[in-house]
């Protein structure tokens, strides 16, 4: 795993401030913390910075910026193909000559043949930069699923870009203004969405996508889309025949991430999904396997249990960490800070810690990610089909039935779920997704800022579930999350939280050939009867103990309406009602008020909207103040 950056003066073909470009590839040493490298290329004004974290190839061969024979074609890769041996036998055949075993190096000679087309090919993980001397272009890459981040700044004249938006703001010349719509993405989902980024201007390339940047303009190119995997349901297979394919396709994905010079383990949850990986892991490798798992000590937040299971099942050399609230106080400034943007995913903390205690004794992880997306696992896919019944009635009287309870004041049970079943079947969805509701908002930001969002952050699912137009319901939910959730949030917390800790983390969960057989999956196979992943664990049955496989669905929670009622309590209102804060002009301070008053009662439905705050707030003191 790498950080990447870099700078082209496409319309001046000024020479590249090299002071600037060795800040940029500072501010990310730690996604590359054993080797760093840029190249120049003054005549063009175009400039290529790299942080390297060795994996494959350990030797100076592996060193980046990387170029092919002639030099003509230039590349600065962050991620691994996993299939990179596949490949380059037919890229030798071709007469190619490789001076290293790395898979950059394949991609390279890959991107001579194909063009950036060759991006196709790659199964894996990765943000890449081609600069193509010959065709005087950039292109800029990005994996299937967004495991991989790239942002880019174009100002018109010149294109920065980067692994991490930090990055692209260690050049001064950069504006820090807000993007009010991403900041009202923020506030709804608690994390912004798409190819916006919180600041004004730069964007953030989609998974998926090819960018293609030449002298006269860009193009933007999709070259992989989950959707039409769903649109190729197979009702023709068996279960057992299902069961077979998946498991065999499981297997060789783990096979393909466990390809590493360096030691490597695996998170280990106690959920199926982890536990799927470590099975599999532990089927494939001579040595025990090195898992890694989180607790705390509220037992409703606690999975170690589950995972000791796990671990003594498949004799894994196991390590564990309880965290506590003691130690968030000092984490939040640092979590704000290498996320880049506001992030309210409250998981990303005990991430972060698993991720510092796996790199004590591995560089590379396997983890389950993807899991719940692919195979239909999430609680809210089993409750939006139940609600989706009242879709029998007509919406007039639903309308006329519900308003009276849709009406009732915020926090009274039931409102929220009134409001939502008067809403057809993708805003219901979009509206199931928020974390703050609009009234929520509008009390707790000022009346200015409130204007300024607007009300309507989930846009993105809803741009989703309605491209999905015309499959059923649960393909529509899975699909918005596959490209809307998914990469925004669950991808964005691991890879941050993992490079923190210069660990790389893989998951063989989202190789993309699992996600299209699983999204052929006939819907009536992946959730029976109120039970999500049901073809999943009807491949797990045998192999992992029957404990996880049955236990209740937990996720990957923390205890914050715990935390912010008893040890956090001060701190969150120490915060929120600084003055500094307040002089911000983004909180209501009755707004505020009102929220931490509410929570400190009792009222646990509050904790994550506190955190959502808390989180902007140290987000803004470290971006924008010390601007």
């Amino acid at each position: 795993m790498c950080g990447i950056c870099g700078v082209w003066n496409y319309r001046t073909h000024q020479p590249v401030d090299q002071d600037v470009l060795r800040r940029m590839t500072e501010v990310i040493q730690h996604r590359g913390p054993d080797d760093s490298g840029l190249y120049v290329d003054d005549e063009n004004g175009l400039g290529l910075g790299f942080r390297r974290l060795s994996i494959i190839d350990l030797s100076p061969a592996g060193h980046q910026p990387m170029c092919n024979e002639d030099s003509s074609v230039w590349i600065a890769f962050n991620g691994e193909i996993y299939n990179y041996q596949d490949l380059r036998p037919d890229l030798e055949a071709r007469g190619h000559v490789f001076r290293s075993r790395t898979d950059t190096e394949v991609i390279i000679h890959s991107y001579e043949t194909y063009g950036s087309a060759c991006v196709e090919q790659m199964n894996g993980m990765f943000g890449l930069a081609i600069w193509d001397a010959r065709e005087h272009h950039l292109v800029l890459a990005r994996d299937r699923m967004g495991k991989k981040p790239i942002y880019y700044y174009d100002d018109g004249s010149r294109l920065l870009f980067a692994s991490e938006l930090k990055a692209i703001l260690a050049d001064p010349s950069v504006p820090r203004e807000l993007d009010w719509i991403a900041v009202g993405e923020y506030f709804t989902l608690g994390y912004v969405a798409g190819a916006r980024s919180i600041i004004k201007g730069v964007r953030k390339l989609l998974p998926g996508h090819t960018l293609t940047v030449q002298r006269d303009g860009t193009t933007l190119r999709r070259y992989w889309d989950w959707l039409p995997a769903f649109h190729n349901v197979d009702a023709h297979r068996s279960q057992q025949e299902w069961v077979a394919t998946l498991r065999e396709l499981l297997t060789d994905a783990v096979r393909r991430r466990m390809i590493s010079d360096v030691p490597l383990g695996a998170f280990l949850s106690g959920g199926v999904d982890s536990s799927a990986v470590v099975a599999a892991m532990a089927g494939l490798s001579s040595q025990p396997v090195k898992t890694f798992s989180i607790g705390f000590t509220e037992p409703r937040y606690n999975e170690l249990d589950y995972a000791r299971q796990v671990a003594q099942r498949f004799q894994t050399e196991h390590h564990e960490m309880i965290v506590e609230p003691e130690s968030i106080q000092d984490l939040l400034p640092l979590l704000a800070r290498q996320y880049d943007e506001p992030f309210a995913d409250s998981s990303a903390l005990p991430t972060y810690y698993v991720s510092k205690m796996a790199r004590e004794y591995v560089t590379v992880c396997l983890s389950g990610d993807g899991g719940d997306e692919a195979c239909a696992g999430y609680e809210r896919y089993v409750q939006m089909l139940r609600e989706s019944l009242i879709d029998r009635v007509p919406q007039t009287l639903r309308l006329t039935a519900l308003a009276p309870a849709a009406m009732l004041p915020s926090g009274t049970p039931g409102r929220r779920m009134a409001r939502r079943l008067m809403f057809d079947q993708d805003r219901r969805y979009g509206t199931a997704m928020r974390m703050n509701a609009p009234d929520d908002l509008e009390r707790l930001l000022t009346p200015e800022t409130y204007r300024r969002v607007g009300n309507d952050g989930v846009s993105a699912v809803l741009a989703n579930t309605q491209r999905a137009k015309g499959l059923d319901l649960l393909s529509r939910m899975q699909y918005a999350d596959g490209v809307v959730y998914l990469p925004d949030d669950i991808l964005v917390k691991v890879d941050r939280a993992s490079m923190l800790n210069s660990l790389e983390v893989r998951s063989p969960l989202l190789d993309y050939r699992f996600l299209e057989l699983m999204a052929a999956v006939p819907p009536a196979m992946r959730i029976v009867h109120g039970e999500g992943k049901h073809l999943f664990k009807q491949a797990l049955r045998g192999i992992i103990p029957d404990s996880v496989l049955d236990r209740p669905k937990m996720g990957f929670g923390v205890p914050l309406e715990i935390w912010f009622r008893d040890d956090l309590a001060g701190f969150a209102r120490q915060i929120l009602l600084d003055p500094r804060t307040l002089q911000r002009g983004i909180f209501s301070r009755e707004g505020v008020e009102w929220l931490v008053r509410s929570q400190s009662a009792g009222s646990s439905q509050f904790s994550q909207q506190i955190w959502n705050a808390l989180m902007f707030e140290h987000w803004c003191r470290i971006y924008l103040d010390a601007a």
